[in-house]
């Protein structure tokens, strides 16, 4: 840190010590300006004239008073004030006192609102131009008389732009923090919503197959009458076990449901099994899609197949919306070891918004929707991984890796 950062910290930390230096600095001109005659035969001259000793102590009591100027900014105005108008209206020649009382209208109206600028700025240029014209040694028209008018006259305009300056800065400010902590609730609002949804698809998947092993040993029950009573019983059993399992998650996770969603699934959960089906809506509002898998028809958990399906849907979305008119999107799905990748890609140059969903076509967080963040809250549930970013030479690139074999996991690493 710099000797003058040092310095600056030090006064701010200070302001009765920054006052003070002032004060001495506006003592020092005003002596310095009590010698000099404005009106010489040569113009300015210095040392034409030297002030008598009530002018000095005018000068030392005004330039004194300021060092409380931030304190009780109007009492030092009314202090410099008077003291100007003895030194207006009894000195000849003038030392310059009104220096004092320039400072002092300057700090009330930076530190006060604009009515009292205005009432106590016309009071004061009133009173002083008045007694330097009507009361003082000089004639009326005197420069002086002028210029004690012009300076407290700059002096209050200058303070009030500064005030002025000050609150716009303060406004921006605030704003900007009330849309960061907006932005933040609405961030947390989001992935909340999204945890609800996922656990809500998850119910969806697993009632649908309970379901599925209700009806099928309902059925089983009625056919197989070659079957001993035991086999019978055991059925029954069964059939028994899977209703009270689904009412019993159905009661668990009923919980989650917000009002107005529906009270069970009516259809299987989607799945990458409806890849064309998604790929053939976008087809049709104008976006062309190329798909290729490479999976050798391997069999997905419910929830795997579900998020790779979420995955895939999320990212046609903002190729759509972001990507421009003019691009084209990829779909592949591979399957690497343990793992199934799924990769969207797209040549779009954006639509000029500079977001593409959480991250920027340009790289860089973009003010845009939530759809990403609830894309790697699913797929990190899960124990997979996604990436999301702009492409080398133009376009996107969403990639997500999903474990085929998966026992679902909550966040905290507990099982479900």
């Amino acid at each position: 840190m710099s000797t003058l950062e040092r310095t600056r910290d030090g006064f701010r930390a200070h302001p009765l010590a920054l006052d003070a230096v002032l004060a001495v600095g506006v003592l020092l001109c005003m002596v310095a300006g009590s010698f000099v005659d404005p009106h010489g035969e040569d113009g300015p001259t210095w040392g034409a004239r030297t002030p008598d000793a009530l002018s000095l102590a005018l000068m030392v009591l005004a330039a004194a008073t300021l060092a409380l100027r931030r304190r009780n900014p109007l009492a030092v105005l009314a202090v410099t004030a008077a003291l100007s108008l003895v030194e207006l209206v009894t000195a000849d020649p003038r030392a310059p006192v009104v220096m004092a009382t320039v400072i002092a209208l300057y700090t009330v109206a930076s530190t006060t609102d604009r009515p009292t600028t205005w009432r106590v700025g016309l009071l004061t240029m009133t009173a002083l131009t008045g007694a330097a014209m009507l009361a003082g040694p000089l004639p009326w028209y005197a420069q002086e008389n002028l210029g004690v008018f012009a300076w407290t006259g700059m002096a209050a305009a200058a303070g009030d732009a500064l005030r002025s300056r000050r609150a716009f800065v303060h406004a921006i400010r605030e704003r900007a923090e009330r849309a960061e902590r907006t932005r933040e609730e609405e961030a947390r609002r989001r992935v909340a919503e999204e945890r609800l949804r996922i656990a809500r698809d998850l119910h969806d998947v697993v009632a649908h197959h309970i379901a599925l092993v209700n009806v099928q040993a309902g059925v089983a029950a009625h056919v197989m009458d070659k079957r001993p009573d035991q086999a019978k019983e055991a059925l029954a059993h069964v059939r028994q076990a899977s209703r009270s399992a689904l009412d019993e998650l159905r009661a668990t996770v009923g919980l989650l449901r917000q009002s107005g969603d529906p009270e069970a699934p009516t259809e299987p959960a989607p799945g990458l099994a409806r890849l064309d089906e998604l790929a053939d809506t976008f087809r049709n509002a104008g976006l062309p899609v190329e798909v290729a898998r490479a999976d050798h028809g391997t069999a997905l958990s419910a929830a795997v197949d579900l998020a790779a399906y979420r995955v895939v849907q999320e990212a046609l979305t903002n190729v759509r919306k972001h990507a421009g008119r003019s691009a084209k999107a990829e779909v592949s799905v591979v399957r690497v070891g343990p793992n199934v990748e799924i990769t969207v890609l797209d040549d779009g140059a954006g639509d000029g918004t500079g977001q593409r969903d959480d991250a920027g076509r340009d790289g860089h967080p973009g003010p845009g929707g939530h759809g990403l963040l609830g894309m790697r809250e699913r797929t990190t549930a899960l124990g997979g991984t996604l990436s999301a970013g702009p492409r080398y030479g133009g376009g996107f690139r969403v990639h997500a890796i999903l474990p085929v074999d998966h026992h679902v996991t909550t966040a905290a690493g507990g099982s479900v």
